[in-house]
């Protein structure tokens, strides 16, 4: 979201970001303070729980009359139902929702969202096989659907300075590879910690780093603490520096049950890094033709054990895996084309709504 308020045409498009949580504070405001330095007009409502949804389409409805929205993009499952009844209430605006993920949880969820958004003109989904979810198991419209892929900064990810392993718990002289993500039932990390025995022993030079927090980081801490090779398990908790995390290791793991077309991927690969992932959303689409060599089987612990030896105790091959990820991102997945992409979309619409 915030890749594409800063990258809008401000020509044609003038932005202004509305977010139903309250405002975020250091560290972890660095989105928020790249918007101000923009000039991004931010509002920010403090309403996010789940139980205050009705609240929310009432303040963004009453904001919506008093300064009407040509266009309503909304991204996420609570802002998608909320901003298109509150688009509904308040103005004639067009709508548009952005589906990041293929989340199977909830018939009731995909059915509550399917209802509430029956105004939307268009859903942007993250990747064909996202596009594939919402259609077949979620029973949006075909015609509604728009796939428009993540993009990346790669030049974030160029002559970086890897972070110092010792502060995230690696010792002296043990290499590290890593989890990146939010510690949530969708990345799997409950079934890798069960696991990590022997996919550990397949890198028996490697600790593990897993970075980020969430709703299961305290049983994933005391999982991880009562396992035989707890020592080499280390939990680093929100960071600022992925880009540098991601120099100073030498593998990205992503054992995810299911995605959309996850940045964590598109990061290691800017970051020239080879990858293990499940063959979940949007994985094999960014891959390409490099997925053979690094996609597995969700919960298949002998397939990553056998692919994490191969990668990590082949170096040549680990470093043409990581620079053809990075050319691959490179060409395949830059910001702009994400950012062009939507600006075509609202351009469609809104020459459609002037006639």
């Amino acid at each position: 979201m915030t890749q594409l308020a800063l990258g809008l045409d401000r020509r044609r498009f003038q932005p202004v970001v509305y977010c139903l949580g309250k405002p975020p504070v250091a560290p972890k405001d660095a989105l928020h303070r790249q918007l101000m330095a923009a000039g991004v007009e931010t509002h920010f409502l403090g309403i996010s729980p789940p139980w205050r949804m009705l609240a929310g389409v009432a303040r963004l409805a009453r904001a919506w009359r008093r300064n009407p929205p040509d266009l309503v993009q909304t991204f996420l499952f609570r802002a998608n139902i909320q901003g298109a009844l509150a688009s509904r209430l308040a103005s004639k605006s067009r709508a548009v929702a952005s589906i990041r993920v293929a989340d199977p949880r909830s018939r009731t969820r995909l059915l509550l969202e399917r209802l509430a958004t029956r105004r939307v003109e268009r859903f942007v989904c993250v990747s064909r096989s996202v596009a594939d979810f919402c259609r077949d198991q979620a029973g949006l419209p075909a015609e509604k659907l728009t796939v428009i892929p993540n993009g990346i900064d790669v030049g974030r990810f160029s002559n970086l300075s890897p972070a110092n392993l010792a502060e995230l718990g690696v010792p002296p002289g043990r290499r590290a590879m890593c989890v990146i993500g939010r510690l949530d039932r969708q990345k799997n990390l409950e079934w890798l910690l069960k696991n990590s025995q022997e996919i550990l022993a397949a890198a028996p030079r490697h600790d593990l780093v897993i970075v980020g927090d969430g709703r299961q980081r305290r049983r994933l801490e005391k999982q991880a603490a009562e396992l035989p090779l707890s020592n080499r398990i280390h939990f680093a908790g929100w960071r600022d520096d992925v880009p540098q995390i991601l120099a100073a290791c030498d593998l990205l793991l992503l054992p995810s049950l299911w995605e959309g077309m996850p940045n964590v991927l598109l990061e290691a690969m800017a970051a020239a890094r080879p990858v293990i992932a499940t063959d979940v959303e949007g994985v094999r689409e960014i891959l390409g033709s490099l997925a053979p060599q690094q996609v597995v089987q969700a919960a298949n612990s002998k397939r990553i054990s056998e692919r994490m030896s191969a990668i990590l105790g082949n170096p040549q091959l680990a470093e043409r895996l990581g620079r053809e990820n990075r050319t691959r991102v490179e060409h395949e997945f830059p910001i702009r084309a994400m950012v062009e992409a939507h600006q075509q979309l609202y351009v469609a619409l809104l020459r459609h709504t002037a006639r």
